[in-house]
């Protein structure tokens, strides 16, 4: 089951078809055997499904599994950077064979046809994908409290669910169609996690003065505790993009995915999955996808010098540190700016949440007054 992608100056999915396994059930589930997701696992469903992970149509085998951790690649030689898998205990692994029910919430939301079940290597996993084996980092902690049994086999998604972000909640089929009626024959693609701030503000532009359009594509899967909630972003999104950027140049679109914070690897697989959307350029800026210290301020950017550029069938943009500098009057990095620190106005994210919970004004050079307004509060309502 794939769509194949007309001519396009879009960049053709990767592995060269977009693949499609939304599927409805039309036999009896009551006989068979159930799983149930958790929240990672039910949003890679859903990324498979609908062709953001092409060429995937499943959770991965062991060949494909191995060479994913060891040399970033799939065991067809395509670029791959973290093993998409679905781990359940011995115990349950030994009860299960050929079709099996997917449940989310004790809902059934798909099948996984079981080809495949093999050992999961999690520490090993963890060393090469997360550059540490510390329980502390949020995604091998994830990953030491999945199952020790991989099961591997296509799957199917019986009905995409949009959830509360629904008008903003697009497929890769949807949003090539959208690129391609507004006329982009280049688009580049943004993720975050984060409200955008100045510095983000900064990038998108820059980016626009290069491309057709700018994909705005906020993950809103699972992040951790400490991260500021999907609805609060998406808000601020919206504020943002109705008062200072141009409608016909940008879509707002949500990116389903769990955060894995696997730094340099998760930005190749956000690179792909926006490859996937139709996307033509892609922004990597400082600690793309990190978390605490586990990864260098440019690791992620440097990573991709590990594949021709060819091989991952989109344009990156690296971009340095932005910030603005009260000397300059404007937006700087490194690159352009002649001053020293004392000249620049730098929050870091500890302290922007000490300013919001005390009420204070953000400055307007870090953020747009009314993205100031939408945060403080959020915060104030969670007092």
């Amino acid at each position: 089951m794939t769509n194949t992608i007309a001519r396009s100056h879009l960049p053709t999915p990767h592995g060269g078809v977009l693949i499609n396994r939304v599927q409805k059930f039309d036999g009896d589930l009551s006989t068979l055997p159930k799983i149930e997701l958790s929240e990672r696992n039910f949003a890679d469903l859903e990324l498979i499904a609908t062709g953001v992970y092409s060429p995937l149509t499943g959770f991965m085998g062991e060949k494909d599994y191995l060479n994913v951790v060891e040399n970033m690649r799939l065991d067809s030689g395509l670029p791959w950077s973290v093993p998409i898998t679905l781990g359940v205990s011995q115990e349950v692994a030994d009860q299960l064979s050929g079709l099996v029910v997917l449940t989310h919430g004790g809902e059934a939301v798909g099948t996984l046809n079981i080809t495949e079940k093999y050992a999961a290597r999690k520490e090993w996993e963890a060393g090469h994908v997360y550059k540490t084996t510390e329980e502390a980092h949020p995604g091998v902690a994830a990953l030491y409290a999945q199952g020790d049994i991989n099961l591997a086999g296509e799957v199917t998604l019986f009905e995409l669910n949009r959830g509360q972000f629904a008008n903003h909640h697009y497929t890769p089929a949807e949003t090539r169609e959208i690129f391609e009626t507004r006329g982009w024959k280049t688009v580049v693609a943004f993720q975050t996690r984060n409200p955008i701030h100045r510095a983000h503000e900064y990038l998108h532009k820059v980016a626009l003065e290069l491309v057709d359009g700018l994909f705005l594509n906020p993950l809103v899967g699972a992040t951790k505790s400490d991260d500021v909630p999907a609805d609060t972003r998406m808000e601020a999104y919206e504020k943002l993009l109705e008062h200072y950027y141009p409608k016909t140049r940008v879509l707002l679109g949500v990116y389903p995915a769990a955060m894995r914070y696997a730094g340099p690897r998760e930005a190749i697989l956000h690179a792909i999955s926006r490859r996937n959307y139709g996307c033509t350029h892609f922004i990597v800026g400082r600690d793309h996808a990190g978390v605490g210290s586990y990864y260098g301020t440019y690791d992620a950017q440097e990573i991709f010098g590990a594949y021709n550029p060819e091989e991952l069938g989109l344009t990156i943009l690296k971009f340095e540190h932005t910030f603005y500098c009260q000397t300059c009057g404007q937006m700087v990095s490194p690159r352009t700016c002649p001053h020293d620190s004392k000249h620049h106005l730098i929050l870091s994210g500890t302290r922007v949440r000490g300013m919001l919970r005390a009420g204070e004004n953000l400055p307007r050079e870090f953020t747009r007054p009314e993205v100031a307004e939408i945060l403080r509060a959020a915060y104030n309502a969670q007092e």
